[in-house]
Protein backbone atom coordinates (compact mmCIF):
# COMPACT_ATOMS: atom_id res chain seq x y z
CA UNK A 1 0.00 0.00 0.00
CA UNK A 2 2.85 2.18 0.75
CA UNK A 3 4.85 1.64 -2.05
CA UNK A 4 1.82 2.14 -4.60
CA UNK A 5 1.10 5.60 -2.59
CA UNK A 6 4.29 6.83 -3.52
CA UNK A 7 4.69 5.53 -6.50
CA UNK A 8 1.28 7.23 -7.41
CA UNK A 9 2.80 10.44 -5.92
CA UNK A 10 5.33 10.35 -8.09
CA UNK A 11 3.62 9.80 -11.22
CA UNK A 12 0.94 12.47 -10.16
CA UNK A 13 4.56 14.80 -8.99
CA UNK A 14 5.80 13.91 -12.80
CA UNK A 15 2.73 14.04 -14.88
CA UNK A 16 1.33 17.38 -13.15
CA UNK A 17 4.98 19.09 -13.24
CA UNK A 18 5.15 18.61 -16.99
CA UNK A 19 1.90 19.13 -18.45
CA UNK A 20 2.17 23.28 -18.15
CA UNK A 21 5.52 23.72 -16.74
CA UNK A 22 6.30 26.17 -19.77
CA UNK A 23 3.75 27.89 -18.90
CA UNK A 24 4.36 28.22 -15.41
CA UNK A 25 8.09 28.93 -16.57
CA UNK A 26 6.64 31.99 -18.60
CA UNK A 27 4.80 33.00 -15.50
CA UNK A 28 7.32 32.49 -12.82
CA UNK A 29 10.15 34.56 -15.21
CA UNK A 30 7.79 37.40 -15.96
CA UNK A 31 6.74 37.31 -12.25
CA UNK A 32 10.43 37.23 -11.04
CA UNK A 33 11.31 40.13 -12.98
CA UNK A 34 8.54 42.23 -11.91
CA UNK A 35 9.53 42.70 -8.13
CA UNK A 36 11.74 45.20 -10.08
CA UNK A 37 8.64 46.82 -12.61
CA UNK A 38 9.04 50.09 -11.37
CA UNK A 39 13.33 50.30 -11.62
CA UNK A 40 12.64 48.80 -15.46
CA UNK A 41 9.97 52.04 -15.77
CA UNK A 42 12.67 53.69 -14.98
CA UNK A 43 15.76 52.18 -16.85
CA UNK A 44 13.35 52.48 -19.19
CA UNK A 45 12.78 56.44 -19.75
CA UNK A 46 16.70 57.88 -20.07
CA UNK A 47 14.90 61.61 -19.55
CA UNK A 48 13.97 61.16 -16.02
CA UNK A 49 17.79 59.15 -15.18
CA UNK A 50 18.77 63.00 -15.30
CA UNK A 51 16.23 64.00 -11.84
CA UNK A 52 18.16 64.48 -8.45
CA UNK A 53 16.26 63.15 -5.45
CA UNK A 54 13.32 65.28 -4.67
CA UNK A 55 13.44 68.12 -1.89
CA UNK A 56 10.12 69.58 -2.06
CA UNK A 57 7.21 68.37 0.00
CA UNK A 58 4.74 66.74 -0.66
CA UNK A 59 1.77 69.29 -0.16
CA UNK A 60 3.65 71.65 -2.66
CA UNK A 61 4.16 68.76 -5.06
CA UNK A 62 0.39 68.00 -5.39
CA UNK A 63 -0.48 71.48 -5.73
CA UNK A 64 1.76 71.97 -8.21
CA UNK A 65 0.92 68.87 -10.24
CA UNK A 66 -3.21 70.25 -10.08
CA UNK A 67 -2.48 73.32 -10.95
CA UNK A 68 -0.21 72.29 -13.89
CA UNK A 69 -3.25 70.27 -15.10
CA UNK A 70 -6.13 72.50 -14.76
CA UNK A 71 -3.53 75.05 -17.17
CA UNK A 72 -2.94 71.69 -19.61
CA UNK A 73 -6.32 69.51 -19.92
CA UNK A 74 -9.14 71.63 -18.15
CA UNK A 75 -11.46 69.82 -20.06
CA UNK A 76 -10.29 66.23 -19.02
CA UNK A 77 -13.11 63.63 -17.15
CA UNK A 78 -10.00 62.44 -14.71
CA UNK A 79 -6.52 63.96 -13.30
CA UNK A 80 -4.00 61.55 -11.79
CA UNK A 81 -1.25 62.42 -9.97
CA UNK A 82 1.56 60.36 -8.34
CA UNK A 83 4.39 61.22 -6.19
CA UNK A 84 7.83 60.90 -6.45
CA UNK A 85 9.49 57.73 -4.67
CA UNK A 86 13.00 56.09 -4.54
CA UNK A 87 11.88 53.96 -7.15
CA UNK A 88 9.91 56.72 -9.44
CA UNK A 89 11.64 60.16 -9.05
CA UNK A 90 9.40 62.10 -11.11
CA UNK A 91 5.89 63.43 -10.22
CA UNK A 92 3.66 62.19 -12.24
CA UNK A 93 0.81 63.61 -14.15
CA UNK A 94 -2.08 62.27 -16.06
CA UNK A 95 -5.29 63.14 -17.35
CA UNK A 96 -7.94 61.18 -19.26
CA UNK A 97 -10.41 62.43 -22.45
CA UNK A 98 -13.74 61.05 -23.55
CA UNK A 99 -13.28 59.79 -26.97
CA UNK A 100 -16.31 59.27 -29.47
CA UNK A 101 -19.01 56.32 -28.77
CA UNK A 102 -17.60 52.88 -28.26
CA UNK A 103 -14.21 53.69 -28.21
CA UNK A 104 -12.00 53.80 -24.88
CA UNK A 105 -11.23 56.67 -23.05
CA UNK A 106 -7.37 58.49 -23.92
CA UNK A 107 -4.93 58.57 -21.13
CA UNK A 108 -2.22 61.62 -21.50
CA UNK A 109 0.53 60.81 -19.39
CA UNK A 110 2.95 63.69 -18.33
CA UNK A 111 6.43 64.20 -15.95
CA UNK A 112 7.20 66.63 -14.05
CA UNK A 113 10.66 66.98 -12.63
CA UNK A 114 9.68 67.46 -8.66
CA UNK A 115 12.53 69.85 -8.01
CA UNK A 116 12.13 72.44 -10.67
CA UNK A 117 8.12 71.42 -10.99
CA UNK A 118 8.82 72.25 -14.90
CA UNK A 119 7.90 69.00 -17.73
CA UNK A 120 10.20 66.69 -18.30
CA UNK A 121 11.66 67.07 -21.95
CA UNK A 122 12.93 64.02 -24.61
CA UNK A 123 10.14 61.37 -22.42
CA UNK A 124 9.52 58.02 -24.85
CA UNK A 125 6.42 55.85 -25.39
CA UNK A 126 7.31 52.90 -23.19
CA UNK A 127 5.55 49.81 -21.18
CA UNK A 128 8.35 49.93 -18.97
CA UNK A 129 8.01 46.94 -16.49
CA UNK A 130 4.19 46.93 -16.46
CA UNK A 131 4.76 44.46 -19.30
CA UNK A 132 6.00 41.95 -17.43
CA UNK A 133 4.00 42.55 -14.41
CA UNK A 134 0.70 41.85 -16.60
CA UNK A 135 2.62 39.40 -18.99
CA UNK A 136 2.45 37.40 -15.43
CA UNK A 137 -1.31 37.30 -15.33
CA UNK A 138 -2.51 38.37 -18.29
CA UNK A 139 -0.25 36.34 -21.25
CA UNK A 140 -0.64 39.27 -23.48
CA UNK A 141 -2.24 38.78 -26.75
CA UNK A 142 -4.68 37.20 -25.49
CA UNK A 143 -8.19 37.33 -23.74
CA UNK A 144 -7.50 38.42 -20.41
CA UNK A 145 -10.36 36.37 -18.80
CA UNK A 146 -9.05 33.44 -20.98
CA UNK A 147 -5.74 34.49 -20.10
CA UNK A 148 -6.68 34.37 -16.19
CA UNK A 149 -8.30 30.98 -16.06
CA UNK A 150 -5.33 29.36 -17.56
CA UNK A 151 -2.73 31.42 -15.56
CA UNK A 152 -5.19 30.11 -12.21
CA UNK A 153 -5.06 26.18 -14.02
CA UNK A 154 -1.40 26.81 -13.88
CA UNK A 155 -1.40 27.61 -10.22
CA UNK A 156 -3.29 25.26 -9.20
CA UNK A 157 -0.76 22.09 -11.13
CA UNK A 158 2.17 23.99 -9.14
CA UNK A 159 0.18 24.04 -5.74
CA UNK A 160 0.03 19.92 -6.62
CA UNK A 161 3.42 20.03 -7.88
CA UNK A 162 5.23 21.23 -4.88
CA UNK A 163 2.64 18.93 -2.19
CA UNK A 164 3.56 16.15 -4.37
CA UNK A 165 7.05 16.71 -4.40
CA UNK A 166 7.36 17.07 -0.57
CA UNK A 167 5.50 13.88 0.16
CA UNK A 168 8.04 11.71 -2.35
CA UNK A 169 11.20 13.38 -0.87
CA UNK A 170 12.17 10.86 1.29
CA UNK A 171 15.34 12.49 1.89
CA UNK A 172 14.34 16.22 1.75
CA UNK A 173 17.35 17.68 3.93
CA UNK A 174 19.79 15.50 3.22
CA UNK A 175 19.19 16.25 -0.98
CA UNK A 176 19.72 19.98 0.37
CA UNK A 177 23.28 19.56 1.17
CA UNK A 178 24.30 16.98 -2.44
CA UNK A 179 24.65 18.24 -5.84
CA UNK A 180 26.48 15.92 -7.53
CA UNK A 181 28.13 17.64 -11.41
CA UNK A 182 28.79 15.76 -14.50
CA UNK A 183 26.84 13.18 -13.09
CA UNK A 184 23.95 13.46 -16.19
CA UNK A 185 20.34 13.03 -15.48
CA UNK A 186 21.41 12.99 -11.54
CA UNK A 187 22.62 16.66 -11.66
CA UNK A 188 19.75 17.83 -12.89
CA UNK A 189 18.08 16.02 -10.17
CA UNK A 190 20.19 17.14 -7.55
CA UNK A 191 19.63 20.89 -9.32
CA UNK A 192 15.55 20.36 -8.92
CA UNK A 193 16.37 19.39 -6.06
CA UNK A 194 17.97 21.94 -4.34
CA UNK A 195 16.54 24.77 -6.14
CA UNK A 196 12.85 23.01 -4.72
CA UNK A 197 14.24 22.90 -0.82
CA UNK A 198 16.31 25.93 -1.08
CA UNK A 199 13.46 28.24 -1.78
CA UNK A 200 10.51 26.00 -0.39
CA UNK A 201 8.85 28.26 1.57
CA UNK A 202 8.88 31.13 -1.28
CA UNK A 203 7.27 28.45 -3.83
CA UNK A 204 4.79 27.61 -1.30
CA UNK A 205 3.56 30.96 -0.37
CA UNK A 206 4.22 32.62 -3.97
CA UNK A 207 1.99 29.79 -5.73
CA UNK A 208 -0.84 30.20 -3.03
CA UNK A 209 -1.06 33.77 -2.95
CA UNK A 210 -0.89 33.65 -6.57
CA UNK A 211 -4.39 31.88 -6.63
CA UNK A 212 -5.96 34.38 -3.95
CA UNK A 213 -5.30 37.15 -6.01
CA UNK A 214 -8.16 35.56 -8.32
CA UNK A 215 -10.13 33.60 -5.66
CA UNK A 216 -13.34 35.09 -6.68
CA UNK A 217 -12.81 34.60 -10.34
CA UNK A 218 -12.01 30.70 -8.96
CA UNK A 219 -14.85 30.45 -6.34
CA UNK A 220 -17.70 33.72 -7.03
CA UNK A 221 -19.89 32.12 -5.12
CA UNK A 222 -19.74 33.34 -1.55
CA UNK A 223 -19.97 36.85 -3.07
CA UNK A 224 -22.94 36.28 -5.39
CA UNK A 225 -24.47 34.57 -2.25
CA UNK A 226 -24.30 37.31 -0.19
CA UNK A 227 -24.34 40.84 -2.23
CA UNK A 228 -27.78 41.15 -4.52
CA UNK A 229 -25.69 42.25 -7.67
CA UNK A 230 -23.45 39.72 -6.92
CA UNK A 231 -19.80 40.06 -7.77
CA UNK A 232 -20.12 43.34 -8.67
CA UNK A 233 -21.87 44.04 -5.76
CA UNK A 234 -19.18 43.11 -3.48
CA UNK A 235 -16.74 44.99 -6.10
CA UNK A 236 -18.75 48.41 -5.13
CA UNK A 237 -18.10 47.76 -1.34
CA UNK A 238 -15.10 46.33 -1.36
CA UNK A 239 -13.47 49.10 -3.61
CA UNK A 240 -15.61 52.46 -3.24
CA UNK A 241 -13.13 54.23 -4.96
CA UNK A 242 -13.76 52.21 -8.25
CA UNK A 243 -16.84 53.17 -9.06
CA UNK A 244 -17.85 55.28 -11.71
CA UNK A 245 -19.09 58.68 -11.07
CA UNK A 246 -21.19 60.56 -13.56
CA UNK A 247 -20.81 63.65 -14.87
CA UNK A 248 -22.99 67.06 -14.59
CA UNK A 249 -23.75 69.62 -16.84
CA UNK A 250 -22.94 72.59 -14.45
CA UNK A 251 -19.47 73.80 -14.99
CA UNK A 252 -17.50 74.31 -12.01
CA UNK A 253 -13.96 77.11 -12.80
CA UNK A 254 -12.15 75.44 -9.66
CA UNK A 255 -12.62 72.62 -7.54
CA UNK A 256 -12.28 73.28 -3.30
CA UNK A 257 -8.81 71.91 -3.29
CA UNK A 258 -7.46 73.74 -0.67
CA UNK A 259 -10.78 72.63 1.67
CA UNK A 260 -10.19 69.42 0.70
CA UNK A 261 -6.45 69.23 1.74
CA UNK A 262 -6.98 71.15 4.75
CA UNK A 263 -9.48 69.20 6.31
CA UNK A 264 -7.18 65.90 5.27
CA UNK A 265 -4.12 67.78 6.66
CA UNK A 266 -5.67 68.69 10.10
CA UNK A 267 -6.90 65.39 10.52
CA UNK A 268 -3.68 63.51 9.45
CA UNK A 269 -1.06 65.12 9.83
CA UNK A 270 1.37 62.22 9.42
CA UNK A 271 -0.15 60.15 6.69
CA UNK A 272 2.15 60.59 3.40
CA UNK A 273 -0.12 60.24 0.46
CA UNK A 274 0.70 58.05 -2.83
CA UNK A 275 -1.89 59.47 -5.02
CA UNK A 276 -4.60 61.82 -5.82
CA UNK A 277 -7.07 61.94 -8.31
CA UNK A 278 -9.77 64.31 -9.51
CA UNK A 279 -12.85 62.92 -11.36
CA UNK A 280 -14.74 65.12 -13.72
CA UNK A 281 -12.71 68.88 -12.59
CA UNK A 282 -14.64 70.96 -14.97
CA UNK A 283 -17.95 69.96 -13.72
CA UNK A 284 -20.41 69.66 -10.14
CA UNK A 285 -19.97 66.03 -10.32
CA UNK A 286 -16.19 66.88 -9.03
CA UNK A 287 -15.11 64.54 -6.61
CA UNK A 288 -11.30 64.54 -5.09
CA UNK A 289 -9.77 60.98 -4.02
CA UNK A 290 -6.76 60.72 -2.03
CA UNK A 291 -4.72 57.76 -1.11
CA UNK A 292 -2.40 57.17 1.21
CA UNK A 293 1.25 55.29 1.15
CA UNK A 294 1.32 51.70 2.98
CA UNK A 295 4.97 51.95 2.81
CA UNK A 296 6.21 48.48 4.17
CA UNK A 297 2.66 47.90 5.75
CA UNK A 298 1.94 44.27 5.03
CA UNK A 299 -1.23 45.75 2.89
CA UNK A 300 -2.56 46.11 -1.02
CA UNK A 301 -4.91 48.61 -1.07
CA UNK A 302 -3.99 51.77 -0.09
CA UNK A 303 -6.28 53.90 2.82
CA UNK A 304 -8.44 56.42 1.09
CA UNK A 305 -10.55 59.56 1.30
CA UNK A 306 -12.97 60.31 -1.05
CA UNK A 307 -13.81 64.29 -1.10
CA UNK A 308 -17.07 66.41 -3.09
CA UNK A 309 -14.77 69.17 -5.47
CA UNK A 310 -17.36 71.71 -4.77
CA UNK A 311 -17.71 72.24 -0.83
CA UNK A 312 -14.24 70.18 0.19
CA UNK A 313 -16.29 68.00 2.54
CA UNK A 314 -15.77 64.65 3.36
CA UNK A 315 -17.99 62.18 2.05
CA UNK A 316 -16.26 58.24 2.69
CA UNK A 317 -13.22 56.93 3.55
CA UNK A 318 -12.17 53.49 3.53
CA UNK A 319 -9.30 50.80 4.32
CA UNK A 320 -8.62 53.44 7.41
CA UNK A 321 -9.58 51.04 10.50
CA UNK A 322 -9.53 47.43 7.96
CA UNK A 323 -11.54 44.28 9.46
CA UNK A 324 -9.82 41.43 10.19
CA UNK A 325 -10.67 39.91 6.81
CA UNK A 326 -9.56 42.63 4.75
CA UNK A 327 -5.90 42.34 6.06
CA UNK A 328 -6.08 38.62 5.68
CA UNK A 329 -6.66 38.97 2.08
CA UNK A 330 -4.95 42.49 1.36
CA UNK A 331 -2.08 40.88 2.98
CA UNK A 332 -1.79 37.73 0.95
CA UNK A 333 -1.87 40.39 -2.19
CA UNK A 334 0.52 42.47 -0.59
CA UNK A 335 3.39 39.37 0.04
CA UNK A 336 2.47 37.81 -3.26
CA UNK A 337 3.27 41.34 -5.32
CA UNK A 338 6.39 42.07 -2.73
CA UNK A 339 5.15 46.22 -3.01
CA UNK A 340 5.45 46.22 0.76
CA UNK A 341 9.40 44.62 0.52
CA UNK A 342 12.50 47.52 0.88
CA UNK A 343 15.59 46.63 -1.46
CA UNK A 344 17.22 43.73 0.11
CA UNK A 345 13.57 42.36 0.82
CA UNK A 346 13.19 42.93 -3.05
CA UNK A 347 16.44 41.26 -4.16
CA UNK A 348 15.10 38.31 -1.77
CA UNK A 349 12.21 37.72 -4.02
CA UNK A 350 14.08 37.85 -7.42
CA UNK A 351 16.47 35.03 -5.98
CA UNK A 352 14.25 32.97 -5.02
CA UNK A 353 12.06 33.65 -8.33
CA UNK A 354 14.99 32.43 -10.11
CA UNK A 355 15.64 29.41 -7.77
CA UNK A 356 11.76 28.18 -8.93
CA UNK A 357 12.82 28.82 -12.63
CA UNK A 358 15.60 26.48 -12.14
CA UNK A 359 13.58 24.38 -10.41
CA UNK A 360 10.80 24.05 -12.84
CA UNK A 361 13.59 23.98 -15.91
CA UNK A 362 15.93 21.36 -14.47
CA UNK A 363 12.74 19.23 -13.97
CA UNK A 364 11.72 19.64 -17.60
CA UNK A 365 15.35 18.94 -18.99
CA UNK A 366 15.46 15.90 -17.00
CA UNK A 367 12.26 14.16 -17.73
CA UNK A 368 13.17 14.52 -21.83
CA UNK A 369 16.55 13.80 -20.65
CA UNK A 370 15.35 9.85 -18.50
CA UNK A 371 13.41 9.14 -21.64
CA UNK A 372 16.34 9.54 -24.25
CA UNK A 373 18.76 7.90 -21.99
CA UNK A 374 16.02 4.99 -21.96
CA UNK A 375 16.24 4.47 -26.12
CA UNK A 376 17.64 1.59 -27.22
CA UNK A 377 20.07 2.72 -30.11
CA UNK A 378 17.47 1.13 -33.09
CA UNK A 379 15.02 3.59 -31.31
CA UNK A 380 13.76 7.08 -33.08
CA UNK A 381 12.46 9.32 -30.57
CA UNK A 382 9.29 9.84 -30.40
CA UNK A 383 7.17 12.79 -31.58
CA UNK A 384 6.29 13.80 -27.74
CA UNK A 385 10.13 14.11 -26.35
CA UNK A 386 10.78 15.81 -29.68
CA UNK A 387 8.08 18.19 -28.73
CA UNK A 388 9.47 18.19 -25.21
CA UNK A 389 13.13 19.02 -26.47
CA UNK A 390 11.96 21.61 -28.55
CA UNK A 391 10.05 23.68 -26.02
CA UNK A 392 12.68 23.18 -23.14
CA UNK A 393 14.88 24.98 -25.65
CA UNK A 394 12.70 27.54 -26.86
CA UNK A 395 11.33 28.21 -23.44
CA UNK A 396 14.20 28.21 -20.67
CA UNK A 397 16.41 29.74 -23.67
CA UNK A 398 14.35 32.08 -25.82
CA UNK A 399 12.79 33.82 -23.01
CA UNK A 400 16.25 35.96 -21.71
CA UNK A 401 16.75 36.44 -25.23
CA UNK A 402 13.65 38.12 -25.97
CA UNK A 403 13.21 40.32 -22.67
CA UNK A 404 16.78 41.43 -23.86
CA UNK A 405 15.35 42.16 -27.42
CA UNK A 406 12.80 44.51 -25.29
CA UNK A 407 15.50 46.14 -23.80
CA UNK A 408 17.25 46.76 -26.99
CA UNK A 409 14.23 48.20 -28.21
CA UNK A 410 13.98 50.25 -25.72
CA UNK A 411 17.08 52.13 -26.55
CA UNK A 412 17.34 51.73 -30.57
CA UNK A 413 13.79 52.31 -31.33
CA UNK A 414 13.19 56.16 -32.97
CA UNK A 415 11.65 57.77 -30.11
CA UNK A 416 8.90 59.66 -32.41
CA UNK A 417 7.65 56.00 -33.87
CA UNK A 418 4.18 55.24 -33.88
CA UNK A 419 3.15 52.90 -31.31
CA UNK A 420 6.44 52.46 -29.83
CA UNK A 421 5.53 50.76 -26.38
CA UNK A 422 3.53 48.33 -28.69
CA UNK A 423 6.68 47.62 -30.78
CA UNK A 424 8.70 46.93 -27.91
CA UNK A 425 6.72 44.17 -26.94
CA UNK A 426 6.55 43.04 -30.36
CA UNK A 427 10.14 42.78 -30.67
CA UNK A 428 10.10 40.38 -27.42
CA UNK A 429 7.47 38.12 -28.95
CA UNK A 430 9.27 38.41 -32.38
CA UNK A 431 12.66 37.52 -30.62
CA UNK A 432 10.95 34.53 -28.71
CA UNK A 433 9.18 33.33 -32.15
CA UNK A 434 12.91 33.37 -33.42
CA UNK A 435 14.25 31.53 -30.98
CA UNK A 436 11.35 28.86 -31.25
CA UNK A 437 11.71 28.00 -35.28
CA UNK A 438 15.50 28.13 -34.84
CA UNK A 439 15.23 25.34 -32.12
CA UNK A 440 12.79 23.26 -34.38
CA UNK A 441 15.65 22.88 -36.81
CA UNK A 442 18.13 22.25 -33.66
CA UNK A 443 17.12 20.08 -30.73
CA UNK A 444 20.44 18.82 -29.69
CA UNK A 445 23.44 20.34 -27.50
CA UNK A 446 24.19 22.46 -30.66
CA UNK A 447 21.00 24.79 -30.27
CA UNK A 448 21.71 25.04 -26.37
CA UNK A 449 25.14 25.62 -26.81
CA UNK A 450 24.30 28.46 -30.00
CA UNK A 451 21.80 29.95 -27.82
CA UNK A 452 24.12 30.07 -24.73
CA UNK A 453 26.35 31.94 -26.36
CA UNK A 454 24.04 34.55 -28.45
CA UNK A 455 22.74 35.37 -24.59
CA UNK A 456 25.83 35.81 -23.61
CA UNK A 457 26.64 38.19 -26.49
CA UNK A 458 23.54 40.09 -26.22
CA UNK A 459 23.46 40.85 -22.23
CA UNK A 460 26.78 41.89 -22.69
CA UNK A 461 26.44 44.03 -25.22
CA UNK A 462 23.40 45.70 -23.36
CA UNK A 463 25.83 48.45 -21.08
CA UNK A 464 27.35 49.53 -24.26
CA UNK A 465 24.53 49.99 -25.73
CA UNK A 466 22.80 51.94 -23.04
CA UNK A 467 26.37 53.89 -23.18
CA UNK A 468 26.06 55.16 -26.78
CA UNK A 469 22.23 56.04 -26.68
CA UNK A 470 22.15 57.81 -23.37
CA UNK A 471 24.45 60.23 -21.36
CA UNK A 472 25.11 57.72 -18.80
CA UNK A 473 26.96 54.56 -18.03
CA UNK A 474 28.02 52.11 -14.94
CA UNK A 475 30.56 54.78 -14.33
CA UNK A 476 29.30 57.50 -14.09
CA UNK A 477 25.85 56.07 -12.31
CA UNK A 478 28.41 55.08 -9.73
CA UNK A 479 29.90 58.37 -9.44
CA UNK A 480 26.73 59.94 -8.90
CA UNK A 481 25.32 57.48 -6.83
CA UNK A 482 22.47 56.26 -8.89
CA UNK A 483 22.71 52.89 -7.97
CA UNK A 484 18.84 51.65 -9.59
CA UNK A 485 20.67 52.08 -12.58
CA UNK A 486 23.87 51.12 -11.90
CA UNK A 487 22.44 47.67 -10.75
CA UNK A 488 21.20 47.16 -14.46
CA UNK A 489 24.69 47.49 -16.25
CA UNK A 490 26.02 45.23 -13.07
CA UNK A 491 23.17 42.66 -13.79
CA UNK A 492 23.23 42.50 -17.31
CA UNK A 493 27.12 41.56 -17.43
CA UNK A 494 26.40 39.02 -14.30
CA UNK A 495 23.50 37.30 -16.64
CA UNK A 496 26.22 37.34 -19.61
CA UNK A 497 28.50 35.88 -17.80
CA UNK A 498 26.28 33.38 -16.46
CA UNK A 499 25.92 32.41 -19.88
CA UNK A 500 29.35 32.38 -21.14
CA UNK A 501 30.04 29.88 -18.44
CA UNK A 502 27.03 27.27 -19.40
CA UNK A 503 27.98 28.27 -23.10
CA UNK A 504 31.70 26.82 -22.13
CA UNK A 505 30.77 23.62 -20.11
CA UNK A 506 28.02 23.02 -23.35
CA UNK A 507 31.05 23.49 -25.52
CA UNK A 508 33.13 20.78 -23.97
CA UNK A 509 30.10 18.40 -23.28
CA UNK A 510 29.74 18.63 -27.25
CA UNK A 511 33.04 18.15 -28.22
CA UNK A 512 32.81 14.60 -25.91
CA UNK A 513 29.80 13.60 -27.58
CA UNK A 514 31.51 13.76 -31.21
CA UNK A 515 34.79 12.05 -29.41
CA UNK A 516 32.20 9.23 -27.98
CA UNK A 517 30.32 9.10 -31.64
CA UNK A 518 33.82 8.88 -33.51
CA UNK A 519 35.09 5.91 -31.82
CA UNK A 520 31.89 4.08 -31.82
CA UNK A 521 32.39 0.80 -33.39
CA UNK A 522 29.74 1.88 -35.99
CA UNK A 523 31.04 5.15 -36.69
CA UNK A 524 34.60 3.33 -37.40
CA UNK A 525 32.94 1.14 -39.70
CA UNK A 526 31.91 3.96 -41.97
CA UNK A 527 35.15 5.46 -41.74
CA UNK A 528 36.61 2.25 -42.97
CA UNK A 529 34.19 1.95 -45.57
Amino acid sequence: MKESFFRSMTWLHTWVGLLLCWLLFLIFFAGTISFFRHEISLWNQPAVHSIDHNKQQQQTLIESGLKYLDRAAPEANRWWIGLPSNRQPELQVSHRHTQGEGKRDKWIDERLDPNTLSPVEGLIETKGGNFFYRLHFDLHYMDRKLARWLVCFASLFMLIALISGIVIHKRIFKDLFQFRPQKGVRAWLDAHNLSSVLALPFHLMITYTGLITLIFMLFPNPAETLYEDGLKGFRADFYPERQRIDASDIKVNYPAFTAAFTHFYQNWPEQKIKRVIVDHPSNAAVNIKIYGDNGTLIRDEYPYWQYSGTTGELLKTARLDPSNAEVLYGGMIAVHSGRLAHPGLRWLYFICGIAGCIMIASGCIMWAKRIRERLKPTQTASFGLKLVETLNVATIMGLPLATAGFFYANRLLPADMVARADNEVLTFFLVWLATALFTCVFRDKRAWHWLAYSNAVVWLLLPVCNALTTDGNLVTYILDGKWILASFDLAFIATALVFYLQAKKLAAKVTVNKRVVNKSPRATAEQRA
